[in-house]
């Protein structure tokens, strides 16, 4: 029996919607769809069994009787929740999974992270072996959850030898709806990199991410360590991004990159802190070496990713990792011509932080 929580949406409705179909074929004895709404309103898949409840309380016990594998996918990952609550939310919902799943006896759990577990730096080697270290980066974005979470699960290893936690890092997700850091940097005018630095750029889809829970949950597959990345094959270079998204590059010093970003973080100008955006100006290409020698193979590649990406993002703008309207793209475009709008909507909001300072 597979269980998964956030199965009304997102990442879990993908993959329970693979599983009925495993099921179909055998491979599936029976699907758990776990949610925090009722049945009729999450619109239950036919040939589950839904189960209302909180990811975040530990009554989610109570859902996992016989269960044998437990898939972990309601988590937040939008830069919208205010970070401290996002952290909090992300951490308790993991921790019960864990908690619950050891008091039910559930034999094996998996969670989700990023390959951004593993950092991005101008002296990253391309592709990063899986079983790379994973960073110390606690701070307040993204990926400080989710090294937290590979943190627990490590804990969770050791205080209950009987749970098997596989932790499955995919690569930045695209894929339709989805509102990200990554998304927002290739909705603006142009696209922010250091200056003598080359991007590398690797994704993995939404579907692809489902196809893969679905192969580790049918066949077993673990993980060196207990950890697997999922993404597309190989990488594009900045130029090749650049030609697909139709966008120029605009180089600015580190210095200038990251001070800025994270000023602008700090007054809740911007979304994303300095840590977030060095995986937008730095490669984190993971080399998702279990899962291909296993037999599986992403539906997508680097530039269809990318596309998909473009589609998603089509009729919005976005300056310095902030929503904004397309007249105030174009305003701040012609306030400066021949220099990149991302730059100018930076240096402009830099003056107004420091005016507001000085009042």
């Amino acid at each position: 029996m597979v269980a998964v929580t956030g199965a009304a949406e997102g990442i879990g409705r993908l993959l329970v919607e693979r599983l009925v179909t495993a099921a179909g074929s055998g491979a599936v004895a029976q699907i758990v769809a776990i949610g925090d709404r009722d049945a009729e309103a999450a619109g239950v898949p036919l040939g589950t069994t839904w189960r209302r409840a909180d990811v975040r309380n530990p009554s989610l016990a109570g859902c996992l009787a016989g269960v044998d594998v437990l898939v972990h996918t309601d988590d937040d990952r939008t830069l919208e929740t205010p970070p401290k609550q996002r952290r909090a939310d992300n951490l308790r919902a993991a921790q019960t999974v864990l908690t619950a799943a050891a008091a039910q006896r559930v034999p094996r759990v998996v969670l989700i992270t990023s390959t951004m577990v593993h950092g991005a730096s101008p002296d990253s080697p391309v592709p990063i072996p899986e079983d790379s270290e994973v960073c110390t980066e606690t701070g307040p974005g993204l990926v400080g959850d989710w090294v937290e979470i590979e943190d627990l699960a490590c804990r969770a290893r050791r205080a209950h030898p009987g749970l098997s936690v596989t932790v499955v890092r995919p690569a930045p997700l695209v894929g339709p709806g989805l509102d990200t850091a990554l998304t927002r940097h290739f909705a603006a005018p142009r696209l922010l990199s250091v200056r003598g630095r080359e991007q590398s750029w690797q994704f993995c889809h939404v579907d692809d991410l489902a196809g893969a829970l679905e192969h580790v949950v049918v066949h077993g597959i673990e993980g060196k360590g207990g950890a697997l990345a999922v993404g597309c094959d190989g990488a594009l270079s900045q130029s090749e991004a650049e030609e697909i998204a139709g966008l120029r590059r605009f180089d600015m010093p580190a210095s200038l990159v990251f001070g800025a970003t994270q000023r602008l973080h700090s007054a809740g100008v911007t979304p994303a802190s300095a840590g977030e955006v060095k995986f937008l100006v730095y490669p984190c290409v993971v080399d998702c070496a279990t899962l291909r020698e296993s037999g599986w193979r992403p539906a997508y590649d680097n530039a269809e990713a990318l596309r998909t990406l473009l589609e998603a993002r089509s009729g919005k703008s976005a300056l310095v990792g902030r929503n904004v309207g397309r007249k105030e793209v174009t305003i701040t475009a012609a306030s400066a011509a021949g220099a990149a709008a991302a730059a100018i909507g930076t240096a402009a909001a830099v003056r107004h932080l420091r005016k507001r300072r000085g009042r």
